[in-house]
Order: C-alpha cells, then structure tokens, then sequence
C-alpha cells in the first residue's frame, strides 16, 4: 500500500537524519529540512514539504508511523491510493502554511507563544497530515471507534512538568530515556490481543468524531501553562483540510459515502 510505502520512507528519512547530525550541528541540519515560519518567509519554501518526513526522535517517530499504519491503512482503503496520496501531501503541506502564518502573525508575544508557536521554533514530523486522515474519517465514519492511547502523552505532560520546575536537573536525562522506553512499549502493547497489556498504553476508545477534539483542545489548555512539544496549530490545519475534502466527497459520492458511513455504524 501507498501507506506502507510512505512509513518506510520516513524510516529510512530518520536514520540519514540522525547521521546527518552526528557530522553537522542539528540546528544546521533543521533548518534545512525543518520548518520554521522565520525562515520559511525568508525563503526556505521547500521546507513545507521535508518537515512532513522528518521526525525528531525515534518515539515521535514511532508513535507518527503506529498512528498511519492503522488510520492510513484504512483510509486508502475507503478513497483509493492516488486520492490516499494527494490527501496526505496536500494535507500536510496545509498543517504546515497554517502553521506558519499563524505562528509568524501571532507567535512573537508571550500569549501567541503558548498557543501559536514562537516564529523561531522548528516544527517536524507527519502529525499534520495524520490529522488530516482523522477530519476525513470523523466525517466518513463517524461512529467507528477507534483508540487514543493516553499514556504516552500523559507521560509527555510529566516530563514537560519536571522540565519546567527542575531545568538543571541531572536527572532530565534519565527521566527522557525512560519515558523513551515507555513510549515504545505502549506503543507495541496496543498490537497485543491481551487487554492487560494493552491498558500500559492507557487506551481510551471513542468514536472518530470524537477523537480530533480529544487530541487538540486539551493539550492547547495545557499548552498555556506548561511547553509542550506538540504543535497543536499544525494538527488543526492538517484536520480542518481533511473535513473539508470529506464535505467534498460527501457532496460528490452521497450515497457512496452514506454507505461507508451506515456500514462502519454497526
């Protein structure tokens, strides 16, 4: 499948990043694959389009590549490949302007910070576009449910907190390599037939409909008091462009798209 394709190219994205700063420094190798809105409006266009392809950690990745797997996946299965493919770089270059604009009009004050991103951060990663699957099948199918595994996310919370509150700590290091071992057995626990594995992950199953509010709107609350990593905005441009191609689906295919959405009601 396209979505196959698209995971094991970020994969092997990933390790030449990590090569790459290993003999440059990471500031330089970010901001030429990275997108940051100061220097996307001093000309650094293309990085619209690489900042979907790289990923800042290998959790960031893993937890991006598990998510596409399975929403991505299904997806090309409801709209085809070439649409599939089209969704997910349009999508994801639109999470990326949506970004940038916000955060270059919005992000130089200390409010506009916290929830639209300084100018000078770099943003990476393919959530944008997964998001943008997400506002499709919030649509689509609606009623299906599906799992949003909170741990990993609460335990990104922590780490943000103890950050915050013990900045020259020595144990920021440890506490980073720990929540990196919880994140990949979260993750790889959700593949397990057996539920008290899987409740590491803390798996809180909802509808689709649901699950793009879930994901946004408490991390921006948080986001207001605590740093987070997380760029909220470019999540909610890559979900508004997925709504609105599931609208023009539904308006093009209506009784094909009432189907998929009574079929995946059950």
């Amino acid at each position: 499948s396209v979505t196959n394709w698209i995971i094991i190219l970020n994969v092997i994205i990933y390790i030449i990043f990590v090569l790459f700063i290993q003999i440059f420094t990471q500031e330089t190798v970010l901001s030429l694959v990275a997108l940051q809105p100061n220097l996307f409006f001093s000309g650094y266009f293309w990085t619209l389009l690489t900042s979907i392809f790289i990923h800042g950690s290998i959790e960031h990745l893993l937890f991006n590549m598990i998510s596409l797997f399975f929403i991505g996946n299904f997806v090309e299965r409801l709209i085809g490949r070439k649409r599939f493919l089209g969704l997910y770089i349009i999508s994801g270059i639109f999470a990326g302007l949506f970004y940038v604009f916000l955060s270059y009009l919005f992000g130089n004050s200390l409010l506009g910070e916290k929830i639209f991103s300084n100018p000078n951060t770099f943003a990476v990663g393919a959530s944008g576009a997964i998001f943008a699957l997400l506002g499709l099948l919030a649509l689509l199918t609606p009623k299906n449910k599906v799992y949003l595994i909170i741990g990993p996310l609460i335990a990104l919370v922590m780490e943000s907190i103890f950050s915050q509150l013990f900045p020259s700590s020595s144990l920021i290091s440890v506490l980073d390599f720990l929540i990196t071992i919880y994140f990949i057995i979260s993750i790889f626990s959700m593949f397990s037939f057996n539920s008290k594995i899987r409740i590491i992950a803390l798996p809180l199953e909802m509808p689709f409909w649901l699950l793009p509010i879930v994901a946004i709107i408490p991390l921006v609350i948080i986001g207001l008091f605590i740093p987070l990593p997380i760029g909220n905005t470019a999540h909610l441009g890559g979900l508004l462009a997925g709504l609105c191609y599931a609208f023009y689906l539904k308006k093009k295919y209506k009784k094909k798209t009432e189907l998929i959405s009574k079929y995946f009601s059950r």
